[in-house]
């Protein structure tokens, strides 16, 4: 009985809920928590702090990491570089330099810090540098992730692999096996479609990842309307979420809708996220239509 009480991980329904992006039920559960040690307490911190920043309540971060655990402090570097108007370039040095001199290696919560500033700055292959050698289920899947980033399936599949070995059942191996199966297309579309659908019974509501992952499966099949639906629900709870936008317009575009309603989701993107990747390729492309079809103007004969 003490065995069985020993192997129930208190922070189950939290990191479910964190996984699948329900960021305030997984509030909601870790302040419900009384923690049984030390290191539980420790696990619920990180993951309170980090549906916080998910949702963008940095001050309540910052404010309660002054005196939190010297292990959470990487997560206001992270808030750092998430924040509007900062200094990417020195806080990716400051990453480098602290990498380099290797003291918080050990620290999960840096590595997952640090790989999340490398993927922002598309610099997977750092990212996977940090990663290497990790043992934590999470980590691993962020792995996973890092490689799918880099078109590399082959090596995502073998992780997969590891990941099953772990969790086969887990949250985090099932949306792994389903961003997996998405990239390769074909058959595996509909499995991730499958998969996204039973943990949206099983678990509730959909975040912003899993709801455009199985938005994605959805469409790849031709179900523009479930696609739609899927990103419309999750929309809900993060309004201004810039994926959940992106996706919106192209569903938008594709299921019959007036043109006027893709164009809204369009414009409050690129109105809500100037530094958004697509927002910043999209002015530029629209200034260089400009600029080439400026030289084209006719003439006025004097």
């Amino acid at each position: 009985m003490a065995r069985q009480q020993q192997d129930v991980d208190e922070l189950f329904d939290v990191k479910n809920a964190f996984y699948i992006g329900n960021y305030q039920q997984a509030i909601n559960e870790a302040q419900s928590i009384n923690p049984s040690s030390p290191l539980v307490s420790l696990q619920r911190d990180a993951l309170l702090y980090r549906s916080y920043i998910a949702q963008g309540n940095y001050r309540i971060v910052l404010q309660e990491l002054k005196n939190a655990d010297p292990m959470l402090q990487p997560l206001k570097t992270l808030v750092d570089y998430l924040s509007p108007g900062a200094n990417k370039l020195a806080i990716v040095a400051d990453i480098d330099a602290r990498v380099a001199k290797g003291t918080e290696l050990t620290n999960d919560i840096f590595l997952l810090v640090a790989a999340s500033i490398y993927y922002h700055e598309d610099n997977y292959e750092a990212a996977l540098k940090i990663l290497h050698g990790a043992e934590s289920l999470e980590l691993r899947a962020f792995t996973l992730q890092c490689l799918l980033a880099m078109n590399r399936p082959d090596l995502a599949r073998k992780q997969l692999k590891l990941l099953q070995d772990i969790e086969d059942d887990g949250t985090l191996t099932q949306l792994a096996q389903a961003w997996l199966n998405l990239s390769q297309g074909g058959p595996g579309v509909q499995d991730a479609h499958y998969s996204v659908m039973e943990l949206s019974e099983r678990l509730g509501s959909l975040g912003a990842g899993p709801a455009a992952l199985g938005a994605a499966a959805a469409a790849s099949r031709g179900m523009w309307e479930e696609a739609e639906q899927l990103l419309t629900e999750a929309q809900a709870r993060a309004p201004q979420q810039p994926e959940l936008l992106l996706a919106l317009a192209v569903t938008a575009a594709h299921s019959g809708k007036p043109p006027e309603i893709s164009s809204r989701y369009l414009a409050q993107l690129l109105d809500t996220h100037p530094d958004h990747p697509f927002t910043k390729e999209y002015n530029a492309k629209t200034n260089e239509f400009k600029r080439l079809a400026a030289q084209y103007q006719p003439s006025v004969a004097s």
